[in-house]
């Protein structure tokens, strides 16, 4: 079982925890060989992070089989002369090294970017981090979350009573965690490409905050431009378009939803057409004049009524027929059984043992011609012996030596 073969031949070394680990999770995805540097007692803590657990309470959590699926996991120790040596003798045959703690790690322990070079001039060092390795904020240990606050992508409540619903005073869920990996995957791709060209490597670095900061730009871009900001004429002093009932949901007959997206004025007499109420094309919901939110709100109130009278299904049916723009609006068990989902080939299934067949979601990337079914997550530091035999050509006492002891000494026993 593997993911793609697009990054075949690339080898890649992570130093990354959380979050960041979604980087090489991307990378391995597309095929690249992904070594995956760990130290005990436990490895990388998103093995066990998250709501739920697979098999039993102490059974890895879903972000790890996500992101750390496909690689193989080294238990070095990184603190001693031998585990720093090893990992410069893994870099030196890699394409690529990610450094996914806090931003300077690397260099902390002497094995960053300048002793990178030294072993091996091509390499690429990209460094995923929350707070980047310059400013003020720099050392403050941050999560998810903390991203979106401080760009102002996440609203949050601060209650006078405990919540019982919510992370962080939100219910939404974070935004520039999930990003940080792709962005991180294309610039380290884009390094790579270059030091093909040239032969010379590359520092590259991708932050949490910066990933939340430059997420939307008519918001950020406009307020730094605020003085050469101009409001659009066409739009309502509420900050709302004056067709705004042509995007917006509405429940239907079933008590489900639909996302009605006929704003553009092709689509909308399409639906009128299809239901039978040509009559309320000449209401003008284009002009932002005083008049506008009065007819915007009778317009709402009758795609209210009309949206009542279908279930969820036959409103997506006649949008096809009829070709009008919208579509579901499903939780994400919903989103699971949707037979558009259904039919995109969207799950792989491998076995794990203890447990049985698991499925899980494929990469978003479609390849032609490949199927997409990579292996599960390494137990951490099960491929100590043998990358540090092939890669590098470790004999057993050269391994022990630097190897992390908690990790490699819990594999030793599983397989020895």
């Amino acid at each position: 079982m593997s993911g793609f073969s697009l990054l075949h031949g690339v080898r890649v070394l992570e130093v990354a925890q959380l979050a960041p680990a979604s980087l090489g999770g991307h990378l391995a995805d597309l095929g690249a060989e992904v070594i995956k540097v760990e130290s005990g007692p436990l490895g990388d803590p998103v093995r066990v992070g998250g709501a739920r657990a697979v098999g039993d309470p102490d059974g890895p959590a879903f972000m790890h089989l996500r992101w750390n699926r496909g690689k193989r996991s080294v238990a070095l120790d990184l603190r001693s002369a031998e585990g720093k040596q090893a990992f410069l003798d893994l870099a030196r045959s890699c394409d690529a090294v990610i450094e996914g703690m806090r931003g300077g790690y690397l260099d902390w322990l002497d094995i960053g970017f300048d002793r990178l070079r030294e072993v091996n001039p091509k390499i690429v060092l990209c460094t995923v981090s929350g707070m980047g390795t310059e400013g003020p904020y720099r050392s403050l240990g941050t999560g998810g979350p903390v991203f979106d606050g401080y760009a102002g992508l996440r609203e949050v409540e601060t209650p006078d009573e405990p919540p019982v619903t919510g992370i962080a005073g939100s219910t939404s869920p974070p935004i520039a965690m999930y990003a940080l990996g792709a962005y991180g995957a294309m610039g380290l791709l884009a390094a790579l490409h270059r030091a093909n060209a040239t032969g010379i490597g590359s520092r590259i670095e991708v932050s949490g905050i910066d990933v939340a900061a430059a997420w939307m730009p008519d918001l950020v871009d406009a307020e730094l431009n605020r003085d050469r900001s101009i409001p659009r004429p066409t739009w309502l002093p509420d900050g709302r378009l004056p067709d705004w009932p042509r995007l917006e949901a509405y429940r239907t007959k079933d008590g489900k939803a639909v996302l009605f997206g006929s704003h553009v004025e092709k689509f909308w007499r399409n639906f009128l057409v299809a239901i039978g109420r040509e009559d309320l094309v000449d209401t003008d919901l284009t002009t932002a004049d005083e008049g506008a939110p009065e007819r915007a709100e009778h317009v709402w109130r009758e795609l209210r009524e009309i949206f009542a009278q279908r279930t969820r299904a036959e409103w997506v049916e006649l949008f096809l027929a009829h070709g009008i723009a919208g579509g579901p609006v499903n939780t994400v068990a919903e989103m699971l059984d949707d037979p558009h989902f259904r039919a995109r080939d969207n799950t792989y299934r491998v076995d794990y043992a203890g447990v049985g067949e698991l499925e899980f979601v494929v990469s978003p990337v479609r390849v032609a011609g490949e199927k997409f079914a990579p292996a599960l997550p390494p137990r951490a530091g099960a491929d100590t012996a043998r990358v540090l035999r092939e890669v590098v050509g470790y004999d057993d006492a050269r391994i022990a030596a630097a190897a992390d002891r908690h990790l490699y000494a819990k594999d030793v026993e599983k397989t020895g």
